[in-house]
C-alpha cells in the first residue's frame, strides 16, 4: 500500500457506535491508526501484551524493517556507518539526527574525552559491593549514583539534559571498567585523554600499574564497530524502559539506571552471554552440533538455541552480517583461531537448511556473533552485557531528550483487562 492509498481514517465498529480513527502514516510507509479517543468515545481499550503492535511514540532517531533485515540510523544504513564511521560520530548522530560537521565533530570528542574521570568518592560504592556482584547490577548502581554527585540533574532543562549526556556517554565506560577491575581485585585504571573511545575502554580495563599498556588498534576498531552496531534499536525492551521511567520526569541518570536493569534480562541484552555459553557446552560437551540442533527442535529437551530469531527480524538481522564477517577479519587480523566460531557456522548452516528454522524464521540476530568478538577482544563472559549497555547509551540518551522535547508526551501509564474476582465481603479469620 502506497501513501497515497493509504486512508485518512479507519472506521471502527462497535456495537451501535462508529468511531473514525485517525490514520498517521510514518516517513518509511508503516501505517498507524490513532486510538487516543478511542477509550473517550466507547469506553473500550485495545489488548495487545507485550505491545508488539502499539506505536508508543513518535520518533526520528532509528528506522527497522524486520521483514527486509533493514537498520538505518535517522535515514543512515548500518552498512555504510559500519564500514565509515566511528562510535563517537554515531553518538551524535543519534542525539541530533544528522551528521556533525568536522568542527562539531572535534569539539563532541573533545568534550566526551575530558569527562571520563568519576569523582573519587565513587570509588566507594564500588568498594562497598560484593566482588563477585554481576558487573550489570554494579553499573545500573553506580550510573543512579551519578545523580547524588551531579545533583542539577533535571528532566526540565535542555542546556542541563546536554551536559549531562555528554557526562554519561563520557563516564559510562569508566564505571564498566571500574566494575571489573573490582570483581577481580586489581586497581582502577585512570582514563587517557590520548586515547580514543574504544581504546580507552581497552586500556581501562586491561592495563595495570606495574607496566605500560598500549590498546591494540585491531582490536580498539573491532570494539569501536560492536558499539556502532548496539547504538540504538528502536523501542526494545530497554529503550521503552528508558523513556517510561523519563515520562516520570525522573532525570537521565535515574532512567538510564532503570535500562541498563532491563537490558541485564536474559532475554534481552544478556543472549549474548548465553551464545557464549551455548558454543562452549557443544565444545566441552559429547554432542555434536547437528545433535545439538535436534534437540533444540523438541520442546521438552530443555536445549535452546540462543543467538536465532529475533522479535522483530523475520529475517536475517543485518548486524549479524557485518558480525560474521568481522569475527573473520579481527581473528585473522589478530593471528588466532576460535573453535567457537567453527561451531557457530556450523550451527548456522544447518539453521539455514533445515526446515523447522527456515519456517520458523530463525536466522542469526546480533547476539550469535558478537560473543565471539567479545571473547577475542579478552571481554570476560560476564562483561558481555556490560559492552552491549556502553554500546547503547547513545541510543538511550537519545531516545530519552526526544521524549523530553515531545509535545505529546504524557506520563507512561497502560491500561489493563481485570480478570479478578469480583465484589466479595470480608469474613473475619477465625470464620474462613
Amino acid at each position: 500500500m502506497t501513501n497515497q492509498t493509504v486512508p485518512k481514517t479507519a472506521k471502527l465498529t462497535f456495537g451501535d457506535q462508529e468511531l473514525d480513527l485517525p490514520v498517521m502514516v510514518g516517513s518509511e510507509g508503516e501505517v498507524a491508526l490513532d486510538i487516543r479517543q478511542l477509550r473517550a468515545k466507547t469506553g473500550a481499550i485495545t489488548y495487545d501484551p507485550g505491545l508488539g503492535n502499539t506505536g508508543a511514540c513518535q520518533s526520528k532517531i532509528t528506522f527497522l524493517d524486520g521483514e527486509q533485515g533493514i537498520l538505518r540510523y535517522a535515514g543512515y544504513s548500518i552498512e555504510e556507518l559500519a564500514q565509515k564511521s566511528n562510535f563517537v560520530e554515531v553518538m551524535w548522530l543519534l542525539l541530533h539526527q544528522q551528521l556533525p560537521t568536522a568542527a562539531e565533530l572535534e569539539q563532541f570528542t573533545h568534550e566526551v574525552t575530558h569527562h571520563t574521570m568519576l569523582h573519587e568518592n565513587l570509588k566507594q560504592l564500588f568498594s562497598s559491593l560484593p566482588k563477585a556482584g554481576h558487573p550489570m547490577a554494579v553499573c545500573a548502581a553506580a550510573v543512579g549514583a551519578l545523580s547524588t554527585f551531579y545533583q542539577n540533574a533535571s528532566a526540565n532543562s535542555p542546556q542541563q539534559n546536554w551536559i549531562d549526556a555528554v557526562r554519561l556517554l563520557a563516564k559510562m565506560p569508566t564505571i564498566a571498567a571500574y566494575s571489573y577491575k573490582h570483581s577481580i581485585g586489581q586497581p582502577f585504571m585512570y582514563p587517557r585523554n590520548d586515547l580514543s573511545y574504544a581504546a580507552n575502554i581497552l586500556h581501562m580495563m586491561f592495563a595495570t600499574p606495574c607496566e605500560k599498556y598500549e590498546p591494540n588498534p585491531v582490536m580498539a576498531r573491532a570494539l569501536d564497530l560492536l558499539l556502532i552496531l548496539h547504538a540504538d534499536h528502536e523501542q526494545n525492551c530497554s529503550t521503552s524502559t528508558v523513556r517510561t521511567v523519563g515520562s516520570s520526569g525522573a532525570n537521565l541518570f535515574a532512567s538510564v539506571s532503570a535500562g541498563i536493569s532491563a537490558l541485564w534480562g536474559p532475554l534481552h541484552g544478556g543472549a549474548n552471554q548465553a551464545v557464549i555459553e551455548m558454543l562452549m557446552s557443544i565444545r566441552d560437551g559429547k554432542r555434536s552440533a547437528r545433535e545439538f540442533m535436534e534437540l533444540a527442535k523438541k520442546k521438552d529437551s530443555g536445549v535452546r538455541l540462543m543467538g536465532f530469531g529475533h522479535r522483530v527480524y523475520k529475517n536475517y538481522d543485518p548486524r549479524a552480517l557485518i558480525l560474521k564477517k568481522a569475527c573473520y577479519d579481527v581473528l585473522g587480523q589478530l593471528g588466532r583461531k576460535d573453535p567457537l566460531l567453527d561451531i557457530a557456522l556450523e550451527l548456522e548452516q544447518i539453521a539455514l537448511s533445515d526446515n523447522y528454522f527456515i519456517e520458523r524464521k530463525l536466522y542469526p540476530n546480533v547476539d550469535f556473533y558478537s560473543g565471539i568478538i567479545y571473547k577475542a577482544l579478552g571481554i570476560p563472559v560476564e562483561m558481555f552485557t556490560v559492552f552491549f549497555a556502553i554500546g547503547r547509551m547513545p541510543g538511550w540518551i537519545a531516545q530519552w531528550l526526544e521524549y523530553q522535547r515531545d509535545p505529546e508526551a504524557k506520563i507512561t501509564r497502560p491500561r489493563q483487562i481485570y480478570m479478578g474476582a469480583t465484589p466479595r465481603a470480608y469474613g473475619q479469620v477465625e470464620k474462613r
